[in-house]
Order: structure tokens, then sequence, then C-alpha cells
């Protein structure tokens, strides 16, 4: 637990990292002082000259950011060595502090932030990148850095290093929900090897904190097991003896409250909540300036910033790790079995082949689900590797997020309603952070049946399709989901699978034998010619195929072969494969999604795009289903095998 420490006199500054010392030194405390004026200045020059931006928050959190980036155990001349310190910076808007700080600590020269601060092109943004040197993790949807920061300290703990972690978090953002769940996590699963500093200026947007949203941060924090030291986050003695007590701490997590003021040291702008989000007015920039000591060369900077912007700093992302993908699992004609359950027997397999290996990470995270999405038999055998966070999607979501851009497998199973409509904000901001999540989610689509339309997952596709990252795949049984299972497991970027909660039948070839079975080599963005046929191609989304082949055989009864193909794959559609499809008088596609925004939309556009023509019918989920069995749903619906053949024979 917390003792307060004795201070000790002036060591070299290049031996402070990791916070080694028990207190600052005269020599630092100095040295700090100069940089926090230099950088307030910096950050009213960067939000002057691009004429927006935060500089309230940015100075009041500076200090803060500047004992965290000179003594934490990071290397800026190696800023993505692994044993690193991680420090996330949660509210993301404090970019002009954080550049400001990172440059004092020679992470880059602090020129090019000023002139390149939110100009297009340029990697210093208005809120926080991994494309600048020392920025951990993308944020600016408040809420999500704790969670973030769990991450992290699951990976130090996985990995077996001892790096800490540190989330800078602004007191507004206390206000959302997502915090308290990690809040939670942390103290469940004991993260010694977490802080939290939470600059306090006691002002949001819309004014004071406790007329906006009133709240008691520090007994909020306690309520959950943190411990709690308040300070004066503007004196870097301090900072500093905080810092390293919750260093050396090997209690419950630590949050420092650190009392602050808005715009700290130029007087017009303290305490003013109209500097959150506006920048000082060139009228006032030089009184400003003045206040500080510093002289106003802004035009140097704006014949700078004239002439274009700095370029990338960093490559973004830890390499993706080696999986050896075990030996894949047959299912024969008659098995009756569910994707979720060959999901699960395939996740295991894939651990058994690589848990133990020296520095292989993986972890399987679970939200009160484990039985339905079968991941419970991993967690049996691999109980250290598995995260149990209950009632709390948000947060797992940037936690497996998270994870996943370090060298580690992530995975998570969920419900579709919660693992992608819930949390798309967060699903979306591990794209924008060049995630590697393995997001498995069951009882998507009608297929949920009984359980009705408020847990219909109906939009998975148009909601993920629409960011720039992610692979939404739907395998079509069992022996699929066992391949796809291992493919997606051995490959970065982020990948969705996506099944259904009812048994299915296998597929089988025209012989009898599982068409998906010995000798199949899934290959990603193919379709699958599951039967020969002329005039009509009946194109199914993968968890769609057993009607599309109960479908088949009512219209082989009447003497019409259409052809009959498996789409597994919808995010990146083969070129070849559309032409394939061309040459057919007429293509229907079926699928357990939003029929405006899934498959048949995603392959009109690519056909139409590439040239070519020919008619085309959409099958899918025209209104939110209802409750019922499954079959029941997909007759009202008109996606049964007998609505789907009638269709054809109509076009016929």
């Amino acid at each position: 637990m917390l003792e307060k420490v004795n201070r000790e006199p002036g060591i070299m500054f290049d031996k402070w990292r990791g916070f080694t010392y028990q207190a600052l030194c005269a020599e630092w405390r100095d040295k700090l002082a100069a940089m926090a004026t230099s950088a307030r200045g910096n950050i009213l020059k960067m939000t002057s000259l691009a004429a927006s931006g935060h500089p309230g928050g940015s100075m009041s959190s500076i200090d803060i950011y500047l004992t965290l980036y000179n003594f934490a155990n990071i290397d800026p001349a190696q800023p993505t060595r692994d044993d690193r310190d991680r420090i996330i910076v949660s509210h993301g808007h404090t970019s002009p502090g954080a550049y400001s700080a990172l440059a004092a600590a020679g992470f880059f020269e602090i020129d090019d932030a000023i002139a390149g601060f939110r100009l297009a092109g340029s990697p210093f943004e208005g809120h926080v990148e991994r494309s600048v040197p020392g920025i951990e993790w993308g944020t600016g949807n408040l809420g999500q850095g704790l969670s973030v920061g769990i991450g992290k300290a699951i990976y130090a703990r996985l990995s077996g290093q001892d790096f800490h972690t540190y989330v800078i978090m602004g007191d507004g953002e206390q206000q959302k929900g997502q915090i308290s769940e990690s809040r939670r996590i942390a103290v469940k699963y004991k993260l010694s090897g977490i802080t939290v500093v939470v600059d306090y200026n006691g002002l949001q947007i819309s004014g004071q904190i406790k007329d906006i949203m009133p709240q008691n941060i520090a007994d909020e924090w306690k309520a959950d097991g943190w411990q709690v030291i308040e300070i004066d986050g503007h004196n870097f003695d301090e900072i500093y003896d905080a810092l390293y007590r919750a260093r050396v701490s090997d209690g419950p997590p630590v949050m420092i409250l650190a009392r602050t003021v808005m715009g700290k040291n130029v007087s017009f702008m303290e305490n003013k909540e109209s500097f959150h989000g506006a920048p000082v007015k060139p009228d006032r920039l030089d009184e400003a300036l003045g206040e500080l000591g510093v002289d106003n060369d802004l035009d140097r900077y704006r014949e700078k910033r004239s002439q274009g912007a700095p370029g990338a700093r960093r490559a973004i992302g830890a390499d993706y790790p080696e999986v050896d993908t075990g030996e894949p699992i047959l299912y024969a004609p008659d098995a009756k079995m569910d994707n979720r359950g060959a999901f699960g027997k395939a996740l295991v397999s894939v651990a058994d082949a690589n848990m133990g290996r020296d520095g292989f990470v993986m972890g399987v995270f679970d939200c009160d689900l484990a039985t339905s999405v079968k991941t419970h038999a991993f967690g049996q055998k691999y109980p250290d590797s598995f995260f149990q966070f209950g009632i709390s999607e948000h947060s797992t979501a940037s936690v497996a997020g998270s994870l996943s851009a370090e060298k580690a497998v992530s995975v998570w199973a969920d419900f579709g309603v919660f693992g992608v409509d819930e949390t798309y904000n967060q699903a979306r901001l591990n794209d924008v952070n060049h995630s590697s999540l393995k997001l498995f989610c069951t009882h998507c689509g009608i297929n949920v049946g009984e359980d009705g339309m408020t847990h219909q997952c109906i939009d998975y596709f148009g909601l993920l399709n629409s960011t720039y990252g992610w692979k939404v795949i739907t395998p079509a049984d069992p022996n699929q989901t066992d391949r796809i299972v291992r493919y997606v497991l051995s490959r970065p970027g982020n990948h969705a699978v996506i099944m259904g909660r009812s048994a299915v039948p296998i597929v089988t070839d025209e012989a009898g034998q599982p068409y998906f079975g010995e000798g199949y080599e899934y290959r990603y963005g193919r379709m699958e010619t599951i039967r020969e046929g002329d005039t009509v191609a009946l194109v199914c989304a993968g968890n769609m195929l057993f009607v599309g082949l109960e479908a088949f055989g009512l219209l082989r009864k009447d003497k019409i072969r259409v052809a009959l193909y498996s789409v597994s794959d919808w995010s990146d559609l083969h070129a070849d494969d559309l032409k394939a499809l061309s040459g057919y008088r007429h293509v229907v596609t079926l699928e357990d999604h939003n029929v405006k925004t899934g498959l048949g939309t995603a392959m009109a556009s690519s056909m139409l795009e590439a040239g070519l023509a020919t008619g085309f019918t959409k099958l899918g989920v025209g209104r939110y289903g209802g409750s019922g069995k499954p079959a029941e749903l997909y007759k009202m619906l008109g996606i049964d095998a007998a609505s789907v053949a009638e269709r054809i024979r109509a076009l016929l």
C-alpha cells in the first residue's frame, strides 16, 4: 500500500527514467519549470497558428505530461521497444500539451508540431494519433483511455514484462459509463501495474463540472477499490512523488487526482471554459506570450507551415505473432453441430498448438456468455489467459482491441447485438488504431429466433464495413468455421466472424461428402461453387447456405437447376468471381442481414463499378423479425427455402 517517501538529493538526468529515485532533485525541478514555460508558449503558438484546438486543458495538463514523458521508462530513440512503459492520453483533445511535452522530452522537434498542428497531411492531428512518436493510442472519443490502458497492463502480465501503464484523463470524461466498467475490471484483476492521473481543472465545454454533471470523482474511484492520491497538479514535487509512490505500490491500482487550473499562467485564460476549445485571439497572443516571458515568433512558423505538412514520424503497431494453426477438426455429414460450437473447439485446438511457446501471448475475453459463445472450454484449460469481464461490453471491446495492437492474439466472443451493435464506436476506434482484434459473434441475424428483434443483429456487415479495416466473414457450416477460425487467428488485422445460434447441416457435395472436409483449403475472398447450374445464380451468404441448398433441392424437383454459390467473405469480393456471376441471366443474393446494407448491396455495387451487367435480385431481412422459431421467421420474411424457390421460378 502507499506510504510517504523521503526525498533524495540530485542525480544525473539520464538515470531517472522509470521513476528510479524517490523524489525530485533541484536540478530537475528547475529544468521542468523551464520546460513548462516553454511548453505553454508552444501550446499557444500551435493553436493560434491553426486557429483551432484546445489550449485551456493542454495548459492544465502540461505539468503532468512533462513529468510522465521525462520520467517514465520510455526511450525517444526507440519509441516502440516492447518493454517500454505505456502512456495513454485519454483526453486526446489536449494534443497540444502532449506534443509539446514529447518534444521537450526529445521525441521530435517542436517546430514540426507547431507548424504542422492540424494541417492536412500532418501527423500532428487535432486529437492525438499513433503517427506521432510516443503516442500509444489515438483518442478523443472520451472514456476509452482507461480500457486501453488495461489492455496494455494485461499484455505486461501475459508477456511477463515489468513495464508500467499510465493513463492521463480529463475530469469531464469521468461522467462516461465505460470508465466505471474499467475501474472494476482493473481492481478485479489486481492490475497494480496501471496508474491513472486525472486532470481536475473543474471545467468542461459548457461550464463548471459541478453544474453540468456533479460527481465526487475521488469517492467514486475509492468505492470501486482504487487507491487515491490528491495533489496540486502544478507542483512538480507532488506530481513526481505521487507517480513514484504509485509505481512502487504493489496494492490496488492508484488514481492520482491532480487539481489544476485551466489556462494556467495566462491571467485572462485561467479558469475560463471558453478556452477549452478555442485558441487565443490574434490580438491577444502578444499579451499571453508576454505573461509567460516567451517570444512571439509566429511569423517564422507561419512561413514553415506554408511549405507543407511534415511527414509521418513512425511505423504504427507491433508485429503480429506467428501462430501455429494446428490440425483441422473434421465433422461428418451426419454431425449435429452449430458453428459456434465448432469455433469453441477450434479455439482450444489453436491454443493447444501455441500456448507455452516462448513469448507467445493470447488473451480471450468474455462478457458473461462463455457457455453460449463457447469460450468456456478455453477458460477452463487456460484460466490465466481468460478474462471474464461481466456485462461490460464497451470496456471489453477497447481492452481486447488494445491488447491486439501488441504482439498478442486477442479474442473477444459475444452475441452480435453486443459485440457489434452496442460497441460500434469502440470497433471504429480500434480500427483507427490499427488493432488486430479477433471478434467472434454468435446469435446473429434472424437465426437468434425467439429472443426477438432487440437481439437480432442484422447490421453487422453494414456497420463494420463502414470502417476501412474490418473484414466480415460468415462461415457456412462447422467444417468451414473450423478452417476460418484457424485462418483468422493467424492473420493480422481486425476480423469479425459471424455465426448464428442454431445447429446447421454439414454442407456436402453431390456425392454426399463434406464439401469443406478433407482437402478443402480456405481461400479468403473467394466464392465457393456448391452446385453447378445455368440461367440463374443463387448466391448465399455463408450463414444462409443451408437455406440455399434446400431451395436448390425444391427447384431441382421441377427440373430447374440453378447455380448455387456460397460467399463467406463479404468485405473483399473477388473480381474473377463477380465476372463469373455476370455470365448468368440473373443473380439472386440471399442473406440473413438487413437487405439495405448487406451482401447483395455490396455485390451489386461492385459489379456495377466493374461494368458487369446482369439481372439482380436481393433477398434478405426487410424489417425487424419479431420473436419465434427461426424457420417461422424466415418464412414470414420471405427468406425460407420455399419463398426463395418461388422467387426464382417467377424470374424464369
